[in-house]
């Protein structure tokens, strides 16, 4: 680990002692602010901003923080979209960061009198429509995975995916004790467990993957991942976005850019149109805002058109019809 000053580094341990942020989130807050503050120091000392990488925060005291205003947060943002080409939701999570940072610093450290990150504004987004499978699409994505070593594995975990809208880390981190009767446990982010109802389907799909595949692994590693790798180690999530691959490309969809994401965007929506209500799939997705969830509240346009087709007072449009 890279040499840091202590008032970050503590804020680093604060986020998951405390917050129980996961290492992937304290991760990015640490990217963020280290350079956030590569930023800062070559700004102030005049230096290149193109080689942020060789510059050290080893030495910076909480002096430096404290003369941190407002406006040295706007100049970091319009550098971040000008010159990194980072995208809104890039400097999105940036501006929170900074705001994370700096309220800890006053409201927990009291190393700072003021906040100046208070005011800071997070940059629109706009909300993109989620892709996912049409459930035509969906069932010839499942019917198409490879006859191999790991089929019944493969159909497991993308029954997994489409039934029961997990995110790819939460997949991977599955271990057989987290599995009871027809319920199944799930870590999200932050540590949150949720309980989520297993359909015939993943039942099943367990079933057959515990007794033609997993046994036969289990003998190689004491490991109690649910998902192995055919060493006996838990999958990652790398390794679960090439298998998505591979199954798109045998499936002949060939799907643009097809991910283990957009199969839990699959699934949600087919829960919504078939009935979920929007506080029913916050809690089967796992989301801590409902605002999240909304996003799969989206539609098709036929689909609306129909509800306005199969209005009761709805009546053929025929000239004669009318009244006169």
């Amino acid at each position: 680990m890279k040499k840091q000053p202590k008032w970050l580094r503590d804020f680093l341990i604060y986020l998951t002692a405390i917050k129980g942020k996961s290492k992937r989130t304290r991760d990015e807050y640490e990217y963020d602010l280290t350079l956030f503050f590569r930023f800062l120091y070559a700004v102030q000392e005049d230096l290149p901003t193109t080689d942020l990488e060789a510059i050290s925060i080893a030495e910076l005291d909480i002096d430096f923080v404290r003369g941190i205003s407002l406006e040295d947060m706007y100049l970091f943002l319009a550098y971040c979209e000008e010159v990194r080409q980072n995208s809104a939701a890039t400097r999105a999570r940036k501006v929170a960061t900074l705001k994370s940072f700096f309220k800890y610093l006053k409201t927990k450290k009291h190393l700072i009198d003021e906040n100046p990150a208070e005011d800071l504004e997070t940059p629109k987004i706009n909300r993109k429509q989620p892709v996912y499978l049409k459930v035509p699409e969906a069932k010839q994505f499942l019917s198409h995975i490879p006859s191999k070593t790991h089929y019944y594995r493969d159909h497991c975990m993308m029954t997994f995916l489409l039934n029961l809208g997990l995110r790819a880390t939460e997949l991977c981190r599955l271990s057989l004790g987290d599995v009871e009767d027809r319920y199944v446990t799930i870590v999200g982010k932050g540590g949150k467990e949720r309980r989520v109802y297993m359909n015939d389907s993943c039942v099943e799909a367990l079933a057959l993957y515990i007794e033609h595949e997993r046994k036969k692994i289990a003998e190689k590693t004491t490991d109690d991942a649910l998902f192995l790798s055919q060493k006996g180690n838990r999958l990652t999530r790398q390794r679960l976005a090439k298998i998505v691959k591979q199954i798109n490309d045998s499936s002949a969809l060939h799907k643009a850019n097809l991910t283990p994401h957009k199969l839990r965007h699959t699934s949600a929506t087919i829960m919504y149109q078939n009935g979920a209500d929007i506080r029913s799939l916050q809690q089967i997705l796992g989301h801590s805002n409902i605002s999240t969830t909304q996003i799969y509240t989206h539609v098709e346009d036929e689909m609306i058109k129909q509800v306005f087709e199969n209005n009761p007072l709805n009546i053929e449009h025929n000239p004669n019809n009318i009244e006169k």
